[in-house]
């Protein structure tokens, strides 16, 4: 597992964002605006993963 140190930033008075690395978004074939699910995982733990159709 690959660690990358990121910052948090402000985007507006509600909410914050990440910016994630090029390589990472390739690897997991994500796209721009693509819809996805942040889960809250424990003390300091969040998963980032595709919203998948069902």
């Amino acid at each position: 597992m690959k660690k990358e140190i990121r910052k948090l930033n402000k985007t507006s008075n509600h909410s914050y964002s990440i910016v994630l690395p090029k390589e990472m978004v390739r690897k997991y074939k994500w796209r721009e605006k693509q819809n996805l699910i942040v889960e809250e995982r424990g003390k300091g733990v969040l998963v980032i993963r595709d919203l998948k159709k069902r």
